[in-house]
């Protein structure tokens, strides 16, 4: 008796049988091994629930084939499961959910895994046959890679060096747009690359949105680096028309210059533009005056240190008796100067100044010894602090 225990359910015939008939069920053979090696489709979903399909013995049939083809026959309200029986058979299949209802099929065999496949999808699979607790496995599933697309391009070249992509209008012409060249370091060689919504030709970086931004994203403490190469690194701020422009140029490397520039949380008040100007002789200006918060100091051990890069302005409320000193001033030639405010504590304290500090006739000021009294005196050094000359603006004023 024949018997249907191959993967493709082909009759298998035994010693003896089938005389006078055998070409025939040998010729049918025939037919279904080129089934299962070409395309078909089924309606496997007759109403919207689970389905069985079964590959028939001996017979035509479309799970049959290699590339199968599942529709429905009711539109499907959630993901049904399509079972393909029966489960020993194994073998490889590429099957299309063509199903209606936009709904997920899942692929099953037995009580192993599923595949799942989206509306509209293809997936390769194989049912392993394993009985009872037949499995199928995505093909797929551990394939690297994604999809590549290649418009209005009927052909690809490569040689040691390149890849060419074929224009489709002339018959194996390489247009120049359609070249890509990489080099022996991976780099890559286009005329334009676009990307979503960027394109990169030449030296530019343009958004291709109307009113599209350009944006930078650095991980986390990252920030964005602007390299420089015979010149610092320089931004060019441009007028709209790119025909003028401001420049901000980083210090050069002799200046060995590691710092931070920080912008202001707020232009305060309600003014909108116009913080500091400067002409081309590096002269100055600030709209609508200067603003400055006074620095407040303090000591500790008899001693106090009045930072000249921290501010023009300084505050000193005295708790103990007090030496003085003055770091950071301008490099000669040029002019730091800064007022103090002092404030006498309930005990009378003292101050002991700077040696390099001159005052008129030689002579230090006493300052106010009253509970709360204030003192402001004014400093200036034209010659990077070897002399401060001290001016007493006011005292006992508290």
């Amino acid at each position: 008796m024949a018997t249907y225990v191959n993967n493709l359910r082909l009759k298998e015939i035994t010693t003896g049988d089938e005389d006078g008939t055998w070409g025939t069920s040998t010729n049918t053979n025939l037919e279904l091994i080129g089934e299962a090696l070409g395309y078909n489709t089924q309606a496997a979903f007759g109403s919207d629930a689970d389905a069985t399909t079964t590959v028939a013995d001996g017979t035509a049939d479309p799970a049959r084939a290699f590339y199968f083809k599942v529709t429905s026959g009711a539109t499907l309200t959630a993901t049904r499961t399509l079972t393909i029986a029966p489960n020993t058979v194994s073998r490889v299949m590429y099957i299309e959910n063509a199903t209606t209802g936009s709904q997920s099929i899942n692929i099953s065999q037995g009580s192993g895994a599923n595949v799942t496949i989206a509306s509209g999808a293809t997936k390769v699979v194989y049912l392993d046959g394993a009985g009872s607790g037949a499995a199928v496995v995505d093909a797929n599933a551990n394939v690297p890679g994604g999809d590549i697309t290649l418009s209005q391009v009927t052909d690809v070249t490569s040689t040691a060096a390149e890849v060419n992509l074929l224009d489709g209008s002339v018959a194996d012409t390489v247009v120049n747009s359609k070249a890509v060249i990489y080099g022996s370091a991976g780099q890559v060689t286009a005329n334009e690359l676009d990307v979503d919504n960027i394109q990169i030709d030449a030296n530019a970086v343009k958004s291709t949105n109307t009113n599209g931004n350009i944006q930078l994203f650095p991980n986390g403490t990252g920030f964005t680096e602007l390299y420089g190469n015979t010149n610092a690194g320089t931004i060019r701020f441009n007028c709209e028309s790119n025909s003028h422009g401001v420049t901000v140029q980083g210090p050069a490397h002799s200046a060995a210059a590691t710092y931070t520039v920080k912008l202001p949380d707020t232009l305060g008040l309600t003014q909108a533009s116009g913080i500091v100007t400067s002409d081309a002789n590096g002269v100055v200006t600030f709209d609508n005056g200067k603003i400055e918060e006074s620095t407040a100091i303090t000591s500790s051990s008899n001693a106090a240190t009045i930072n000249l890069r921290d501010g023009d302005n300084f505050t000193h409320t005295l708790t103990e008796n007090v030496t003085y000193t003055f770091s950071n001033p301008a490099a000669s030639g040029k002019v730091s100067a800064f007022s103090l405010k002092v404030t006498q504590d309930s005990t009378a304290r003292t101050i002991t100044w700077p040696g390099s500090v001159d005052w008129a006739a030689a002579t230090a000021p006493t300052i106010t010894a009253t509970s709360g009294g204030v003192d402001v005196f004014v400093f200036v050094t034209y010659d990077g602090g070897t002399t401060y000359y001290g001016f007493v603006a006011g005292q006992a004023m508290g």
